[in-house]
């Protein structure tokens, strides 16, 4: 029986309505991925503990609030395939049982990236650079192996991942300097036959700067001209308070989806500590003064704090909510704040509150403002 189309967007409307109604019945947690239905799908990385499902509180969190998974590390090239001896698929493979067990969206990341690929990949028989011929073989080979065992499973996959530089050119990689400019084009190519069905991605940070969104831009026009599938690109959210500015953000969001492409807010997390470059790498357990300076916040995170932390991320939701017709997913970089790299990047040791979620795997007043986003707008 067809039903007809008023009724199927009534159906749609009063099933988002409820989740907003929960917030006062149902549960007292919301959850995202339900508030959200109607504009995108909500998604989180998961570290190797989460896909086993070794902390209860976190894969609780994890099944509750998304609907869409992103692998950190497990489904790259240096796990999958450290030396020449053979492929581990194991955690991999848990990964993959654990979002179709959850009936979710399934991301694979990354098949072509310059960083955490084993040297070997690029060397020959004497450890110099191997040749291109020999370079595309290999890239073809992993892209047939990984993406060809999860054909029809994983439904979208980061291809290539950071392939330009800040000022939108292509970065000077291994990749970039034995076969050349194609690289990217190849990749691709062989996404697509190894599982024609499944979506394929271009993955990137600072893409709301204007060189860097200029250099996409070019990217999958030129991706496009050739007749090679790009499904959509990316933006990594690694942000912070005073970066991007709301402007400049959306700005790009339309530019992108001018393209006829999926935009989506991949590794989104939001630090809240002072970034200082020349400290890159640096460990702050060295001076107490450095530790006051640069983790000014151990013992928690105050009041005020989390109120500009909420503030912000109201701000960027209320973009997302507004462009949900152009964004087809946004996924948070870690589960809680405890997961998140940030506490040890650029400097070492530092205690960061990134996330909607709290160590203590509770909800956030973050996570409060962006259910407000939709409800306000309900």
């Amino acid at each position: 029986m067809k039903l007809h189309k008023s009724v199927i967007n009534a159906v749609v409307c009063l099933a988002a309505l409820s989740a907003v109604v929960c917030l006062a019945g149902c549960d007292a947690q919301p959850a995202l991925k339900d508030v959200y239905a109607r504009d995108f799908l909500i998604g989180a990385a998961l570290n190797r503990e989460q896909i086993y499902e070794q902390v209860p509180a976190e894969t609780a969190i994890v099944t509750k609030q998304f609907n869409s998974i992103t692998p950190e590390n497990v489904l790259k090239w240096e796990k999958l395939y450290p030396d020449p001896n053979g492929y581990n698929f194991d955690a991999a493979d848990k990964f993959v049982e654990f979002g179709e067990k959850n009936n979710m969206f399934i991301v694979g990341h990354t098949l072509v990236w310059h960083y955490q690929t084993p040297g070997w990949v690029f060397q020959d028989a004497d450890s110099g650079d191997t040749d291109r011929e020999t370079l595309l073989a290999r890239m073809k080979d992993h892209i047939f192996t990984v993406v060809g065992r999860y054909k029809g499973r994983i439904h979208g996959w980061d291809v290539v991942n950071e392939a330009l530089d800040p000022n939108g050119n292509m970065r000077n990689t291994k990749w970039f300097e034995i076969i050349g400019e194609d690289y990217i084009a190849k990749a691709f190519e062989y996404a697509h036959e190894a599982d024609p069905n499944a979506e394929l991605y271009y993955n990137d940070f600072d893409m709301w700067k204007p060189s860097k969104f200029a250099g996409v831009v070019r990217l999958v026009k030129d991706l496009q001209a050739k007749g090679i599938r790009i499904d959509g690109v990316g933006m990594q959210a690694h942000w912070g308070f005073d970066y991007p500015s709301l402007e400049e953000l959306e700005a790009a969001i339309l530019v992108y989806s001018q393209l006829g492409v999926k935009v989506m807010m991949t590794e989104m997390e939001m630090s809240v500590l002072p970034y200082v470059r020349k400290y890159t790498g640096a460990d702050i357990t060295e001076t107490a003064e450095l530790q006051k300076e640069l983790n000014p916040y151990p013992d928690g995170l105050p009041t005020e704090m989390q109120e500009k932390l909420a503030k912000r991320y109201a701000q960027f939701f209320s973009i997302f909510h507004r462009h949900a017709d152009r964004i087809s997913r946004v996924t948070f970089w870690g589960v809680q704040d405890g997961n998140s790299w940030r506490n040890n990047w650029p400097i070492r040791g530092r205690t960061d509150y990134p996330l909607l979620f709290g160590r203590d795997c509770k909800p956030k007043p973050a996570f409060d403002t962006v259910i407000k986003v939709v409800q306000t707008d309900k």
